[in-house]
């Protein structure tokens, strides 16, 4: 989750300059209600960047906040309200982003890499938030969390899915118009929704992989050469 600006502290009210007794001290802006709420996530966040795979209690996360966790549920109404606050700021973020690279390029299989680089870019700079996308973090939490994130990963592979189709489509039209044999975008028999199916099990995979090296291994290292493999 991308930092938010901390809210500017409030100006000191200063009283009338004949009566300084009364000048009242600079006094800190309360955040509102929204603001609240995106700092109780980005911390959750910054705990699930800890290499080590520990449970995160919200009596943990109310003392990092330096709150109650009476606090905290004023807020949410449970730890999972929590966590689903996440998967909704991931699941935005990255359909936000297959839309901007779909809008922006008009072949079907450099939409599908774009889409998987964005992918393991994503984890990369959002390492709490991969151990989410795997569920590594969910365990033992309600299971309607896990659920969220699977049908999120369906999404993603019918948009990578969709994306072939068009490759595929293109291919054949090119293939219509011309009386010469030109080289295709994409081979003979090729299937969108295997190489799908595929991409996204790589990128999982690579999110796995991270998480497992404590956040070492990056995710998109020598992707290049592996995403031309599958998608080729």
């Amino acid at each position: 989750m991308q930092p938010i600006d901390k809210p500017d502290e409030a100006l000191a009210e200063h009283a009338p300059a004949h009566d300084p007794a009364l000048t009242s001290p600079p006094r800190a802006q309360r955040p509102k209600p929204g603001e609240r709420r995106v700092h109780i996530l980005q911390t959750l966040a910054a705990m699930l960047e800890a290499p080590k795979s520990e449970k995160i209690t919200t009596a943990a996360l109310a003392a990092r906040l330096g709150v109650s966790e009476a606090a905290l549920y004023r807020h949410f109404a449970s730890k999972a309200q929590m966590f689903e606050g996440l998967i909704e700021f991931i699941e935005q973020t990255i359909f936000g982003l297959i839309n901007q690279i779909v809008d922006k390029e008009n072949n079907g299989v450099l939409q599908a890499r774009a889409i998987a680089l964005m992918l393991l870019n994503f984890s990369a700079k959002n390492p709490g938030m991969t151990r989410v996308l795997t569920c590594e973090a969910l365990v033992g939490e309600h299971e309607r969390l896990t659920m969220r994130v699977n049908q999120m990963l369906e999404r993603v592979e019918a948009s990578l899915k969709q994306c072939l189709r068009v490759a595929t489509a293109n291919a054949n039209a090119n293939a219509d118009a011309c009386a010469q044999d030109a080289p295709a975008p994409v081979p003979a028999g090729y299937d969108p929704a295997v190489r799908a199916s595929l991409l996204l099990s790589y990128v999982i995979g690579r999110w796995h992989r991270f998480v497992r090296s404590g956040f070492v291994r990056l995710p998109a290292d020598d992707a290049d050469q592996q995403l031309r493999v599958i998608l080729q």
